[in-house]
């Protein structure tokens, strides 16, 4: 015989079940608390019957982050920054930095905090994150002499989707071959 399921489930076992979610969730992928809170409020909205109401599944999900913020599970701050990190060893502009962190739901205040590190530790970080993108795409420098001027202005638009700045974008296309070659045995 198939045991009859309560339908109703109590705040308790709601509560309990929403963790056992956010923890498998932050094992897994290592979300920023605005990813987790999206994550958990699809799944309840999509799995809830229709007596419960938005307002209170959005209640339980903040208590359930709260409770893992305060056991360090989820940090805002840790996770702006170490994903800073990540983008600057590909070569991503301070710009796409921001603008990545500000779509994840990152607070304005650790956005802040982790590019003024970021500008603290080298002043000139878009110029060398510039001549990474350069090596990877074989772009502006890193083509052979003659091909640059015809491609000059298709290498600065892709410099500029990458968000970097004009001034940055030309001070890397006016390398020379040989300072090109140099700094990027010192990266």
């Amino acid at each position: 015989m198939i045991p009859i399921r309560n339908k109703k489930k109590t705040l308790q076992v709601t509560v309990e079940e929403m963790r056992n979610f956010a923890l498998a969730y932050v094992e897994k992928y290592a979300p920023s608390k605005q990813q987790l809170k999206t994550y958990l409020l699809k799944k309840y909205i999509k799995a809830s019957a229709l007596n419960v109401k938005k307002q209170d599944i959005n209640d339980l999900i903040d208590v359930v982050l709260l409770d893992l913020e305060k056991s360090k599970f989820i940090n805002d701050k840790f996770y702006s920054e170490s994903k800073a990190k990540n983008m600057i060893q590909r070569g991503n502009s301070i710009n796409k930095i921001r603008s990545y962190l500000f779509s994840k739901g990152i607070k304005d205040e650790f956005i802040k905090e982790t590019v003024f590190k970021i500008q603290d530790n080298n002043s000139d970080q878009d110029f060398f994150s510039a001549i990474k993108v350069c090596k990877k795409k074989r772009i502006g420098p890193a083509r052979t002499e003659d091909n640059r001027p015809l491609f000059y202005k298709k290498d600065i638009s892709l410099l500029a989707r990458n968000g970097f700045d004009f001034e940055t974008s030309k001070k890397v296309m006016n390398l020379d071959k040989d300072d090109y070659i140099k700094i990027i045995k010192l990266l």
